[in-house]
């Protein structure tokens, strides 16, 4: 097996050598992660010499209990889901370590900033909130009274910026890649004596699956489940693989064992998160699961290819998902991100029939244009991904739809962007993510393409882009006023308390009034609504991005869906 991890890119020699040149303070030049060869061939750079070792030597829970001695930890996270998901895996190990959490940043002495390298502008913010803290840390210094601040930068803009931040920058104490949490307690020791700490190789292996998350928010009724870890796609202008590395999914078992867990907090919905969440394939426990044969080939999306062959055995998307959709039929089940390709009819036939699997689908297109999406290397065309977006409709009617979509990549013409507009219009999207595009190092559009799309250019089409779906997304969003729909009331408002917020099923916000309903349909009784209620709401009002409702009684999802199923049968007789 492919190993990136501290003990297949070095020796046990090398790895001595390395720890005394950063507790000396010396500067020592930090190992490289995957390169482009590594996902092609399968192989890694590594000579007979050097030992292939399983696993990073971290310290063991034992050793580690105690090294915290109450510090407060303060964490800043940017970026998508998973990051928010990282952090609470970060948080699992640093309490058993003895560290404690604050909210207050003035309070902190450890201050660990979770941060994404996707886009440019993620980074420019971490850079703007790193000079914040360094100026707090300097004044912190200044009060002798009080222990030293220290800043750690994790996640994905770690492994990318190691050097920056530790060499030109000194702008850190830690910095730890993705797949070097477990290894924050000795690292944060290591900083106790002015030394700077790091570990941002990359494994094959790690999914942390025996860290059950802490989550940051106990009181929400949400909550993410990391499935799988790395993306092997390579599209030419992602950043993810050489940040996160190779695909690899998490146990089944331990993706269960947290779902109920969750279930029974009072969770009421999970987000099931991977860089290319329905490309899940666990080998580890086929047999298990009463899985028959282990060497069936994955089945992509018709007109749909890969830059690697196609792979064979083990438990699938389908397979976890029918499984966690068993574990509490009242939890909503989402997923995110998916990849096009991965979207078998067994997937979509698994969420048709079950009604806590919402009918939401996340469908990154990222262009409308051929030209652009092969220099983009996504796999498919135009003509196959409308061709998907119509058998999903036909599959799953009233399913809502988003997507991802970049302008301004390398070479884009003005006909090359009008094709991504015309997309757009074509399938009307709920929910959109846009950006210009922000050329990443190590990718292979760095290397082989040219960014050579102005940037007012890229900012025009990105507002043309905007405008258009704001516009497509305020006709379907109106097309629901008068409609009933079931939403997971969160909590309050952002905007005033005196009003609930919460989600439907596709995934849009609904805001309704605080006040109390029936307890259920045919009720007389009312009761306050609170968070982690399914409430029945009927939609009077509607903008791009929000729906605005009356709340008429508290229900089920097993309730309302019967009733929805009744009054559709109904339909039909009539």
């Amino acid at each position: 097996m492919l190993r990136w991890s501290l003990a297949a890119r070095m020796s046990w020699r090398s790895i001595r050598q390395l720890v005394r040149c950063w507790s000396s303070g010396a500067r020592a030049p930090l190992p490289e992660g995957p390169g482009f060869k590594e996902f092609l061939s399968g192989t890694t750079a590594t000579t007979s010499a050097v030992p292939q070792l399983e696993t990073t030597p971290y310290l063991s829970h034992a050793a580690a209990k105690g090294l915290g001695r109450n510090r407060k930890v303060y964490f800043d996270v940017y970026g998508c889901q998973m990051n928010v998901n990282d952090t609470e895996v970060v948080w699992a190990i640093l309490k058993k370590s003895g560290f404690t959490k604050t909210e207050e940043l003035n309070e902190a002495d450890i201050v660990l900033v979770m941060t994404c390298a996707i886009r440019e502008g993620a980074e420019t913010k971490v850079w703007n909130r790193l000079e914040y803290l360094k100026g707090l840390k300097n004044a912190r210094t200044r009060k002798k009274s009080l222990p030293a601040m220290k800043i750690g930068i994790i996640g994905c803009m770690a492994e990318r910026l190691k050097e920056r931040l530790l060499e030109r920058e000194r702008a850190v104490d830690l910095v730890a890649g993705p797949d070097a949490y477990k290894d924050l307690p000795r690292l944060l020791a290591l900083t106790d004596n002015n030394q700077t700490a790091v570990n941002v190789l990359l494994s094959s292996d790690e999914t942390y699956a025996d860290v059950m998350p802490v989550r940051l928010n106990q009181d929400s009724v949400t909550a993410f489940v990391s499935i799988m870890r790395g993306c092997d796609n390579m599209c030419t202008f992602c950043i993810v693989p050489f940040t996160r590395g190779r695909e690899r999914s998490r146990p089944l078992s331990s993706i269960l064992e947290e779902v109920r867990q969750l279930s029974e907090e009072g969770v009421k919905e999970v987000t099931l998160l991977g860089q290319n969440v329905n490309s899940y394939r666990d080998l580890s426990e086929v047999h298990h699961f009463g899985r028959a044969s282990t060497d069936e080939e994955t089945h992509m999306s018709r007109g749909f290819k890969t830059v690697y062959r196609p792979k064979r055995g083990g438990l699938r998307f389908a397979d976890l998902l029918e499984k966690v959709s068993n574990v509490n039929s009242e939890m909503r089940i989402r997923f995110t991100s998916p990849h096009p390709k991965d979207f078998p009819d067994e997937v979509l036939h698994l969420i048709r029939e079950r009604p806590n699997i919402c009918n939401n689908l996340h469908l990154p297109a990222q262009s409308g244009n051929d030209r652009v999406l092969e220099r983009m290397r996504r796999g498919y065309t135009r003509a196959a991904y409308l061709e998907l977006v119509d058998h999903v409709r036909d599959v799953l009617p009233g399913v809502t739809l988003s997507s991802d979509f970049i302008c301004g990549f390398c070479g884009e013409t003005e006909q090359e962007f009008e094709d991504t507009l015309s997309l757009m219009e074509r399938v009307q999207y709920h929910m959109a993510f846009l950006f210009p595009y922000s050329l990443r190092e190590k990718t292979v559009a760095h290397r082989k393409l040219q960014d050579d799309v102005p940037s007012a250019v890229k900012q025009e089409r990105l507002l043309a882009m905007v405008g258009l779906f704001r516009r497509g997304a305020l006709k379907l969003n109106k097309e629901q006023i008068g409609r009933r729909q079931l939403i997971l009331v969160e909590g309050r408002s952002k905007r005033s308390d005196q009003f609930l917020a919460g989600r439907n099923d596709g995934n849009t916000k609904v805001i309704i009034p605080a006040y109390s309903v029936p307890e259920h349909r045919f009720s007389r009784n009312d009761k306050p609504i609170v968070s982690g209620d399914y409430v029945v709401v009927q939609i009077n009002d509607a903008s791009s991005q929000v729906l605005k409702g009356t709340p008429l009684y508290h229900s089920t999802l097993s309730e309302f869906q019967q009733l929805d199923d009744y009054q559709g049968s109904m339909k039909l007789f009539k």
